[in-house]
């Protein structure tokens, strides 16, 4: 049975086609996410995700781009992009607990990006959730 972070996995490379140019493929993704075993309550959370990304993606890289400081947006690898922006749309559109969020992000980041993807994405995934900070008295911590 495949997990959220499995999920998670599978959003980012289908944020990857769209991003290198198939825009159809949300037609294909639920047939893509069977394939990886995604399935159920999973495979609805992976859509909602890459759904979520997608509509917001205007939103999204305001956010990147408000927190890069010496770099230029268009040198992030569209991998790296991908992750980041699956994180920056959980941390504003979700309340699921930071720590969480960003944890997940250096997951994906170790198995899809390269040797720096991690703290690259580590550190514009921290600025920005400092703009969206959690309530930590209730229960917003979410279950993942």
């Amino acid at each position: 049975m495949a997990t959220r972070t499995h999920a998670r996995e599978a959003v980012v490379t289908l944020l990857y086609a769209y991003e290198i140019g198939n825009k159809d493929i949300r037609k294909f993704a639920v047939s893509i996410l069977e394939q990886r075993k995604i399935k159920n309550a999973q495979l609805d959370f992976a859509l909602n995700l890459f759904d979520g990304v997608i509509t917001n993606l205007k939103i999204i890289n305001e956010e990147i781009i408000s927190v890069l400081k010496s770099w230029d947006y268009s040198r992030i690898g569209v991998i790296d992009r991908c992750i980041i922006e699956l994180g920056v749309y959980e941390i504003i559109f979700s309340k699921l607990d930071i720590a969480i969020i960003i944890n997940e992000a250096l997951e994906i980041s170790k198995i899809l990006g390269s040797d720096n993807t991690a703290r690259f994405v580590n550190g514009i995934l921290d600025a920005i959730s400092k703009n969206y900070p959690r309530d930590n008295t209730s229960d917003n911590k979410g279950k993942d």
